[in-house]
């Protein structure tokens, strides 16, 4: 049985009215979990997590103890068996036990000691209150959560609107506090999320219409949960999937929206590997097989005026695999070995009219963003360039511009540019 990607934008869980009077006005008291200082680790992968990238599956094992490692897998953000109507197919189910047993197999198959999925999801919602399966939890060294709907897990192991946690959640919580690493795969590392978590939302409509708190039907509006998710990181907002899916408009016009002046834009297949998280010490690394993007707020300006919605000023930073990141410096490193890059090329840097990879067009290209900032990065013949949306009424250009502290880097000296650090991103409707 292979774990099965949710569809691109797929609405999988409640309804709109119902929702927004349960992600609105929830009491502060409600939201205070237990803090406690980590001396664990994070492993969050922006989704599509393939089944034989070692690199990933190694550093989880790794941090959970090597040989030894005993991982616990939360698979709750997917339906449960009772709405699954392959559940009897092991060839054909996507369920939360299915995918629990199909996880469970893979990280014994990377040289776990032991793994084994943690039985709570939408059909087993009081597990997450038993003190049977949080004895079970503090017996495991790391956790994986895998992905679906992250709401999900608000649902079932934070008590719903009442967004405390349970005793499962608070169990894992200790053992994050106490060594253990908690790793998360699309909606299991957007749940990591502090304040402002998104539940929803495409980059288009996102810089067109603003956010607004909720979870609903229409998946391209732009939802975020005030109260966030389970907060293991708090050094920056979280987005997944993010140059296949095109979300970097979304990314930067929520954290714009709510006050946040960082965002994690987590790639495909690749981790944001995150040291003592929540402490002074906080540190992290990148690995895989795409990157991490870093969005920096603090300077940034924002206005909206006849045509709509604006901003200016806010930076890039694109990192890869064994780049290093310091949040409370604010400051990106190459890995060891890579080489900074002179551009040299003087070709243009070709035109891009659909820099966030709109479902509508039917030539649209994943990771085009990207794209266009390594192609600026990579030639002589230009400061800035220009991108457009596919959209229209209005359309939103972005510009993107080579700041003096800029600079580009690569494995090899003479290859294409692959990690940026400290380009200038400019969004405004015309």
């Amino acid at each position: 049985m292979n774990a099965r990607a949710l569809p691109r934008r797929t609405v999988v869980l409640g309804t709109a009215a119902a929702l927004v009077a349960v992600l609105t006005g929830v009491p502060a008291a409600h939201a205070a979990h237990s803090r406690q200082p980590a001396t664990g680790s994070l492993v969050l992968v922006g989704g599509a997590l393939a089944s034989d990238n070692t690199e990933i599956y190694g550093e989880i094992i790794k941090r959970a103890g090597g040989s030894k490692a005993r991982i616990g897998v939360l698979t709750a953000a997917s339906i449960p068996a009772s709405q699954d109507p392959d559940s009897a197919d092991p060839d054909r189910c996507s369920n939360s036990a299915c995918n629990g047993a199909y996880y469970a197999s893979l990280f014994k198959k990377h040289g776990a000691a032991d793994a084994q999925w943690i039985p709570i999801d939408l059909d087993h919602i009081d597990n997450a209150d038993s003190d049977t399966i949080a004895d079970q939890v503090r017996s495991m060294t790391g956790f994986f959560f895998g992905g679906g709907d992250q709401y999900r897990y608000v649902t079932t192991l934070l008590h719903g609107h009442q967004h405390t946690d349970s005793k499962v959640l608070a169990a894992i919580r200790d053992r994050l506090a106490h060594g253990a690493v908690i790793a998360g795969s699309s909606a299991g590392a957007q749940i990591a999320a502090g304040p402002d978590m998104v539940t929803g939302g495409d980059s288009y409509p996102a810089l067109r219409d603003g956010s607004s708190p909720g979870y609903f039907d229409d998946p391209s509006r732009l939802g975020y949960l005030p109260d966030g998710g389970f907060g293991f990181l708090g050094s920056g907002l979280i987005d997944t999937h993010t140059g296949a899916e095109g979300r970097e408009g979304r990314a930067l016009r929520l954290a714009s929206d709510t006050g946040h002046d960082r965002v994690y834009a987590l790639d495909e297949n690749t981790a944001l590997v995150v040291d003592a998280p929540g402490t002074q010490r906080e540190a992290i690394t990148v690995l895989g097989a795409n990157g991490v993007g870093v969005f920096d707020l603090r300077r940034a300006r924002t206005r909206h005026d006849r045509l709509g919605w604006s901003l200016r000023n806010a930076r890039y930073t694109y990192l890869t695999d064994g780049d290093h990141y310091d949040p409370r410096r604010w400051l990106a490193s190459p890995a060891q070995g890579k080489h900074r890059l002179t551009p040299i090329d003087d070709t243009a840097v070709p035109a891009n009219d659909d820099v966030f990879y709109s479902l509508a067009d039917p030539a649209g290209t994943p990771y085009s963003f990207r794209g266009t900032a390594r192609a600026l990065a990579a030639t002589s013949a230009q400061r800035s360039a220009t991108a457009a949306t596919y959209e229209t009424g209005p359309r939103f250009r972005v510009t993107l511009t080579k700041t003096p502290a800029f600079s580009a880097w690569a494995e090899e000296a003479d290859s294409a540019p692959q990690s940026l650090i400290d380009m200038r991103i400019a969004v405004a409707p015309e």
